[in-house]
This record gives C-alpha cells, structure tokens and sequence, in this order.
C-alpha cells in the first residue's frame, strides 16, 4: 500500500504543542505522551539504523526508528503481522464466525471516567455470554474458544465500545471425546445473546459500584449517590443492547488475512485522511445508516485531536484476549486435542519455532529480493552530527 499523501502525526507536528497548551485542564500525561510519539515516529529524534541485504549487498539509505506506540497508526503493521505468525498453528479447520458485543451509548460517558473497569466488564461478559450459551445443549451444547478484540470507536472517532470476537463454527463435546459442528449458517440465537449480554453486565456494573471501583466527576456526580446510581441501571434495560452475528467467513486459509482488520487497528488509519487546511481536518467515513456509503467529516483540529484521544487504553491493558479452549491456562491441552478431532495433525513444537521462518520484522532488498539486516544504528545525536551543515548564502 502506498504511502498517504495525509498522516495523523502531520496533524500533531503542526498542531499538537498548541492543543496540548489549550486542554492541560482535561489532558492525562498518557494523551501527551502518546501525542508525542507520534511526532516523533520515523523521524530523526528517535535515532535510526543501516540496514544491508544479506544476498546482494545493497545498502538502503538510514531508516528513522518507529515510536511503536499501540496507539500510532504508522506502527500497527509489524505488531500486527508478529500477531498472526503467532497464531497460525492455532487455527483450525472449521469455518470462523465473527460476533460483536456493543456498549449501548448511554455507557459512553461513564465508560471515559471508568475506562480500565468497565472495558475489563465487557471483556468478561460478552466472553461469559457466549460460553454459558454455547455450553447450553438447547442451543450449541459444545465448549467454545475464541479471542476477543476490543474496539472503542466509531467511524466518526466518537466513543463506542464494542468487542470483536472470532469463533471456530463448533468445539468440543462437553466430555472432550468429539468435536461438534455448529449448523451451516446458524451458531447461538442473537436474541438470546443480548439478553443474557445485558443481564451479566448491569449486573457486573452493579457489583463494580457496591466495591467502590467506580468514579464518576463533574457532570456524572449525581451518580455516586446509591439511589441515583441504581435508578440510572434500570434505564439500561431500555436501551439497544446490539449483538451483531456475521455469518461464517471461511476456514483457516482465509481467517489470517480477516484477522488483520480487527487485531491491530487505531481510532484512525492515515489513509481515510484527506486534508488539513486552514486549522480543519478532513476524513472519511462509512455511514452504515446509509447503505456504508462513504463520506467525508470536516472538524477543526482541536475537535479531531480531541476524538482521537478519546480512544488512549489505559496504561498495560491488554486489548486482545483470548477464552474457553483458547485461554492461556487450557490451549496447550485442548487446541492439540481440538486438531486431532478435526483429523488435523498437531504441528511438532520445534516446527511451531523453526528459526527458518519468515521474520514478520524483516523487509526484502528491493534490489534483488533477499533479506535486508540492520548493519548499524545510530542515536538521534549520531544523526545529527552526520547531518550535512547548512550553507548560507554570502552576504
């Protein structure tokens, strides 16, 4: 892909000290942080190294080194593509589905002062919600396992909390002896996913609030009063809880390249960009109330930057996790027994780390093909002083 003409950190090198001036009232040290690593990524102040081709010889001019901050849109690729090579032993031979759980909007501003509590809520039960129906034998009678991804935005960088998960189409028997397939374009009825969704949140919710980890401040105050909190949980139930089922997607030969469109995205990606000019950004954006036709969304650049950060996860929160037959304490037990019931053969384990395999981290020589390695690195000072000095003109 090539190159945008736009990108995010353009924005907050021209803009981004002055904003950070404008909101210190409301700014966390995690929004500046973050603000600056994405001017500062690929760029000479994070150092950088000399990389030559293992095959030719060839010598590619320096290379700046990358921030890899999660939440810098330049720096998703090679954390994505590490991601998938870690998990291609684990996929199996079954069609994949693709459920969503949504936050209805009435959370989204308690959900910005709860961030850490209530994105470990929907983590928890939307994954409880498809266990417990999935175990059910009216419905599936199988246990499942599935990875989850949390999202928190919508295509106009607004809050919305939702999460991604990704199922093999069946599991295993409830004694471990088959593996049960889901019916052909049916897995678990999505009315009984979003009220058993609902139920085990509000009820998550209300435990949160008896344990004292919630904090509510300036306009949700109100909240923190025990009466008021819990006539405020009942208008939940009013509300949309939306749980969204895709239909199958394809086997494992497919599932790698859909993956990389959930696991490692951020709010924004320097492609839907489209100008900045005279203090306005423009982007674009998929109205799925109109058929997913796509539009363009001009904001000021303090309004963009301020939906952008929006989205900072707080700080060691793990944004991918994974549950059932693919939790960390039951995969290496169950997944070999789930590709033995599929008649799959487990891979050897000195073949799941074969030093031979492709380095997602490494490029090609655009010379002749072959692999390109760092020779030497240098830190932003050593750039600067190989710099070439500036000429003046004479006077």
């Amino acid at each position: 892909m090539s190159r945008p003409p736009l990108e995010v950190a353009d924005i907050v090198r021209a803009a981004g000290e002055a904003f950070i001036e404008r909101n210190r009232h409301w700014l966390h040290w995690k929004h500046v942080k973050v603000l600056r690593a994405i001017a500062r990524c690929r760029t000479a102040a994070l150092g950088g190294h000399l990389d030559e081709c293992e095959r030719c010889g060839h010598r590619a001019p320096i290379s700046y080194n990358s921030c890899r901050d999660r939440h810098c849109p330049k720096c998703q690729t090679a954390a994505r593509d590490r991601w998938i090579a870690a998990r291609q032993n684990e996929l199996l031979p079954t069609p994949y589905l693709h459920v969503v759980f949504t936050l209805p909007s009435r959370l989204a501003p308690v959900v910005l002062q709860n961030k850490k509590v209530l994105y470990d809520l929907l983590f928890r039960t939307s994954a409880e919600t498809l266990l417990e129906v999935a175990r059910n034998p009216e419905h599936l009678g199988t246990e499942i396992g599935f990875f989850s991804v949390l999202h928190s935005w919508s295509q106009q960088l607004n809050l919305h909390p939702h999460v991604h998960c990704v199922v093999p189409a069946g599991g295993l028997s409830p004694d471990h002896t088959r593996w049960i397939h889901a019916r052909e374009n049916y897995f678990l009825p999505k009315k009984v996913l979003r009220k058993v969704f609902r139920g085990k949140f509000v009820d998550a919710l209300k435990q949160a609030f008896q344990n004292g980890q919630l904090n509510f401040h300036a306009d949700l105050k109100l909240l923190a009063d025990p009466k008021t909190f819990a006539a405020w949980l009942r208008t939940l139930f009013r509300e949309n809880w939306v749980v969204y089922l895709k239909p199958p997607f394809g086997g494992p030969e497919y599932v790698l390249q859909y993956l990389g469109r959930y696991t490692h995205r951020v709010a924004i990606s320097n492609h839907r960009l489209v100008s900045f000019v005279d203090g306005q950004v423009t982007f674009r954006w998929r109205d799925s109330a109109d058929g997913n036709k796509q539009k363009l969304l001009p904001l000021s650049v303090n309004e963009f930057l301020t939906r952008f950060l929006l989205h900072i996860l707080p700080k060691g929160f793990v944004r991918i996790r994974n549950f059932g037959f693919l939790a960390n304490r039951k995969r290496a037990k169950l997944l070999p027994l789930c590709l033995q019931l599929l008649g799959a053969t487990p891979p050897p384990q000195a073949e799941q780390h074969a030093s031979g395999a492709k380095d997602p981290q490494s490029w090609c020589c655009p010379k002749c093909g072959g692999p390109m390695r760092v020779i030497q690195r240098f830190t932003a000072a050593e750039l600067q002083l190989r710099s070439p000095p500036t000429v003046t003109a004479a006077a």
